[in-house]
């Protein structure tokens, strides 16, 4: 079996540390073989090259940032596989743009990720003061309408942490809508792969991405899984990979995923 880590992430986009070598280093030493590359995207349908300059990278760095992965992909090709991946944030109404965009590249694998919900982010700690639970509730199907869309949109090999809106506010977990449920049901129609990404721990939420309850649901909706790490430092790569394909064992799943050439690298749990 290969071990593997879908999600990383390095200095171009502003909120990370360490070059991409960093973490393919990080990956050996971790005892991985396979290691994505997979930063976040520009916003490419935005009328400046570099609107948010902590969030992701220029869009006129993209073309470096593939030819980087690519000649990394030829330096340790023997040693460790390396894949070039993007985490891409989901904007339907921008959708087209980044398709366009990434047709350009021969990629291994798209992330479709929300990061935003009624135009704020939402690991903005300040978005929920004040509401009601009823207004929390709105966002939240909000939130996972458009992980449905992102799913059906057919431009996403992985989903990035679909329940990340409890990332710096744990009480949402709480509030129940049946979106969850029908979001997963989406997803596993879809075919699209959900990753279980232990970056959570790194909020106040602290634990990983999705929750116990929701893996459960995506078993039952045979929702393809796959393994991320989320790191911003090299230092996590493959952060808890034996753990969480132990509780995806327990959890009733036989298989889990990586993405090569846009195609899916199937393994036994």
């Amino acid at each position: 079996m290969n071990k593997f880590d879908m999600h990383t992430h390095h200095y171009r986009c502003g909120h990370a540390k360490g070059t991409m070598e960093d973490y393919i280093k990080a990956a050996l030493d971790s005892g991985l073989q396979v290691i994505g590359i997979s930063d976040h995207s520009p916003y490419f349908a935005e009328k400046t090259d570099h609107p948010y300059p902590h969030i992701t990278m220029a869009a006129s760095e993209f073309e470096e940032y593939i030819k980087e992965i690519e000649a990394l992909k030829q330096k340790y090709k023997g040693r460790i596989d390396v894949l070039a991946g993007v985490e891409s944030d989901y904007f339907p109404k921008a959708a087209s743009t980044y398709k366009h965009e990434f047709a350009k590249y021969e990629l291994d694998y798209l992330i479709g990720s929300v990061h935003f919900v009624e135009d704020q982010n939402i690991f903005n700690k300040d978005r929920w003061t004040g509401m009601t639970d009823e207004e929390m509730l709105r966002v939240k199907n909000e939130y996972y309408h458009l992980i449905q869309q992102s799913a059906r949109s057919g431009m996403f090999d992985i989903l990035g942490h679909i329940d990340a809106l409890k990332g710096y506010f744990p009480y949402i977990s709480e509030l129940y809508t049946p979106e969850v449920e029908q979001t997963l049901k989406v997803i596993g129609e879809t075919e699209t792969a959900i990753e279980v990404n232990t970056s959570g721990k790194m909020k106040y939420c602290g634990g990983w991405y999705p929750s116990a309850g929701i893996l459960e649901m995506a078993c039952h909706y045979d929702v393809p899984v796959t393994f991320g790490s989320d790191s911003h430092v090299p230092e996590r790569v493959g952060d808890e990979w034996e753990e969480v394909r132990q509780v995806l064992k327990e959890t009733g799943f036989k298989e889990w995923r990586y993405y090569k050439n846009r195609k899916p690298v199937i393994q036994a749990l």
